[in-house]
């Protein structure tokens, strides 16, 4: 029963986040500012006033841009000159950023910015194949608030729980979904948002459940009916048939109940009441049944999309070997096309590929 599914797989969602963003308009503001001690951060301040910044893309192409954090602390809005390109297009999640890097540490700034001061300057390096971001502050300062803030904010995402990012995710969706943002769902605009959560569904499918959950009879869902629609989506029969096999078709799991599946299902054999107790600790949501130390199937569903319930040992990741050598001492097994950056025909080459 392991899972290695991604966290953001549409399959394994929980729609125990929807309600709440929903009924606040799906308009999230920085609310984790207090909890993360940046309510008066000068940094992140800064950054949500935004700035104008130099984008560098070769020897020959520079170009001043206005970057700025919107108001959900998240994703970073970029300005374009670019014809026809829409707002959604603009924007990147602060979740997709690998790191930050100061002066000179990409071959995009090692080419084409050697002569701007090194302390002016910074990279965003992204986790997906896109390229990276080379960026030119005004100051030194100016580039010291966008390198200090950005890092602030990736340290506090990766501690997020896998609730919050479930609610993050979600949101991000619904909010790129919603064209018009009149915070109602179209059948047009729920098409986009199958699309946005990977659900390839038949559009008279999708028609039929848009209908059922379409209460008000004004051809849009909002708010509970498109918590209906999503619950109506993310079903999963088998879960709620594990589920119930293992409480007994009660609706909460006890700490002996959910150890139980630990030694047969997960294959962990030393597991106990404690492991079972610190699981329910880390994902269950409801802090009624967290008081009384049991598991509800939405906590089971966090717990078998996290880390924890993946078929992956976390133990392996430990690094063992010495990696404290000059990388021309290390043998990099890879295929050839690991350095190419886009196609294999005219895409370039970069070392960055490899420090991925």
């Amino acid at each position: 029963m392991h899972t290695a599914g991604d966290p953001r797989s549409p399959q394994g969602l929980s729609y125990l986040a929807l309600p709440r963003l929903l009924k606040s308009g799906r308009r999230q503001k920085c609310l984790e500012k207090g909890q993360i001690g940046l309510q008066d951060d000068g940094d992140l301040k800064f950054l949500l006033k935004g700035s104008q910044l130099q984008k560098v893309k070769s020897s020959s192409w520079r170009k001043d841009r206005f970057y700025k954090l919107q108001e959900d602390c998240k994703t970073i809005w970029q300005e374009s000159k670019k014809m026809m390109r829409s707002p959604e297009s603009q924007l990147f999640s602060v979740e997709d950023i690998q790191e930050v890097r100061r002066g000179h540490q990409t071959e995009g700034m090692e080419k084409f910015a050697r002569d701007a001061p090194e302390h002016r300057c910074f990279s965003i390096i992204f986790k997906d194949q896109r390229s990276n971001l080379d960026l030119i502050a005004e100051s030194e300062a100016e580039a010291q608030h966008w390198v200090e803030g950005l890092r602030k904010i990736i340290v506090h995402t990766g501690s997020m729980s896998q609730k919050q990012k479930l609610q993050h995710w979600i949101h991000s969706c619904l909010r790129k979904a919603d064209k018009n943002k009149d915070n109602k769902m179209s059948f047009k605009e729920l098409k986009s948002f199958l699309k946005e959560v990977n659900i390839q569904m038949d559009d008279s499918y999708a028609r039929k459940i848009f209908q059922e959950c379409d209460k008000s009879r004004t051809e849009s869902l909002e708010d509970d009916e498109i918590e209906a629609f999503y619950r109506m989506l993310t079903q999963r029969e088998e879960i709620d048939g594990l589920f119930a096999a293992l409480s007994g078709s009660r609706e909460t799991l006890s700490a002996e109940q959910l150890a139980a599946f630990l030694r047969q299902e997960q294959r962990e054999e030393e597991a106990g009441p404690q492991l079972a107790l610190s699981l329910i600790q880390r994902y269950e949501p409801s802090e009624a049944a967290k008081a009384q130390q049991r598991m509800t199937k939405d906590g089971f569903l966090m717990y078998l999309l996290s880390a924890d319930g993946s078929a992956f040992s976390l133990a392996h990741r430990r690094v063992y070997q010495d990696m404290s050598r000059p990388l021309n001492h290390y043998l990099i097994s890879s295929s050839h096309n690991t350095y190419l950056m886009e196609d294999q025909l005219t895409g370039p080459s970069s070392t960055e590929a490899y420090i991925r």
